[in-house]
């Protein structure tokens, strides 16, 4: 997931985008801790994606109260 694609979208798509990375980051932690997991890199990718949508979701905040 790249950084410029994320600004593209609204903030009601990243908002899905962070649930649907939650929702995944929470099934590869279960999966770990059951000894089921097999791409463990996913994990790590995952947590840095969900904070890469976070930051822009903060980023187009702050545009947002600039300009009021």
């Amino acid at each position: 997931m790249n950084a410029n694609e994320l600004r593209d979208k609204t903030p009601h798509q990243l908002q899905e985008e962070l649930a649907g990375l939650k929702k995944e980051s929470f099934n590869l932690r279960f999966q770990q801790a059951t000894g089921q997991v097999e791409a463990t890199a996913r994990m790590r990718t995952a947590r840095r994606d969900a904070a890469r949508v976070k930051t822009i979701l903060n980023e187009k905040a702050a545009a947002a109260a600039a300009e009021e």
